[in-house]
């Protein structure tokens, strides 16, 4: 457990001054973010911001994730590895983008096209390794199942691995994009963040308190290395809060692709590797209204030819459109956050409780 507090201290202190220091750089350097044409004329006094915190996020998580590690003079396990491979490959895909953007000077980075490769590549990189009995413990658990899961795994939904491949991709490439899609106001995607990591975090600390030992029962959980995922979660969720710092309205920097793929991702590889893959849609619930209400958006304009559903899509535009404050649609957004947080801690636990 103390592991758990100096990762999350150590990546809180990292973040903290880290974002500050790369403020000064990028500004220096030019890295300054491009703003859509097309999107709320508000935003057009936010062009040159500097973008690419997401790297500070990461080295904040990892690096504190380590430090607690060496500290406490115990051994990464490969879940919190696997984890950290998804978290940082997928930030390097989102850091290409940023800097194609930079460089080019444009809102566009990568072609749509290259983007889906280099995600698909890490998703599957990622659910090979973590359904491969190469990875299972002296128990034979692997760090992943190919048993679909809600609160813990569902025993007759078994899929066969190139299906639960499949559904390994798509978790990490929805939620990837999700988070991307909701990072478009200050703070939103960080301050969200924050909680549906630390709800995570508290997923974690419970299944290690009633981890399936020799003897499994029915209100054990069936989870590799649980208290090392919660170490991850506590460095992530610690990094997130160093960032918001200075990312709260008005921003002074944007986590950028680098970070919201990388954050999406990582939520996707905690799902997985908790057995709470359904629990996600849960939890990260405003990631999916977001999602949601493009996918909306861009399938009633096709099919009514022109017409639309919201103002502007993704959904938290369409409250600017209307008038809201940016502040305003920011908090109530994190409001919501904290709702759909609450519901799925208090579902998680209820689960439990009925199997006493």
């Amino acid at each position: 457990m103390r592991a758990i507090l100096l990762a999350g201290a150590i990546a809180l202190l990292i973040s903290l001054l880290g974002t500050r220091t790369a403020i000064s750089y990028f500004t220096r350097w030019g890295y300054g973010q491009e703003i859509r044409e097309d999107g709320p004329t508000s935003h057009h006094t936010k062009r040159g911001t500097p973008t690419m915190g997401g790297v500070v996020i990461i080295l904040a998580a990892v690096v504190g994730y380590f430090a607690a590690k060496l500290i406490t003079l115990s051994t990464p396990s490969a879940s919190a590895l696997l984890l950290l491979f998804l978290f940082v490959g997928m930030g390097v895909v989102g850091f290409l983008d940023d800097f194609i953007k930079i460089y080019k000077q444009r809102n566009l980075g990568l072609r749509s096209k290259a983007k889906m490769i280099g995600q698909t590549v890490i998703a599957l990189v990622f659910g090979f390794l973590a359904l491969s009995p190469w990875l299972e413990d002296e128990n034979g658990r692997s760090p992943a199942s190919e048993k679909v899961s809600f609160l813990r795994e569902i025993d007759w939904l078994v899929l066969p691995t190139i299906l639960a491949l499949l559904l390994i991709w798509l978790l990490v490439t929805g939620f990837s994009n999700a988070v991307n899609l909701t990072d478009g106001l200050d703070g939103l995607a960080a301050g969200a963040s924050v909680m549906v990591f630390g709800a995570y975090m508290l997923v974690n600390i419970w299944q290690n308190n009633q981890f399936c030992q020799g003897d499994p029962s029915a209100t054990c959980y069936n989870v590799r290395d649980p208290l090392d995922l919660a170490i991850v979660s506590s460095a992530i969720t610690g990094a997130c809060f160093g960032f918001l710092w200075w990312n709260a309205s008005p921003a002074r920097i944007f986590m950028g692709d680098t970070g919201s793929l990388s954050l999406g991702a990582a939520l996707a590889g905690l799902a997985i590797l908790t057995r709470t893959e359904l629990l996600l849609v849960i939890l990260g619930g405003i990631f999916v209204l977001e999602t949601v209400s493009v996918m909306l958006q861009v399938g009633f304009f096709k099919v009514t030819k022109g017409r639309r559903i919201f103002r502007m899509a993704p959904i938290h535009h369409h409250f600017e459109m209307l008038g809201w404050e940016q502040v305003t649609v920011v908090i109530r957004f994190w409001i919501i956050t904290g709702l759909c947080v609450a519901t799925g801690l208090g579902i998680f636990y209820a689960e439990w409780v009925s199997r006493l």
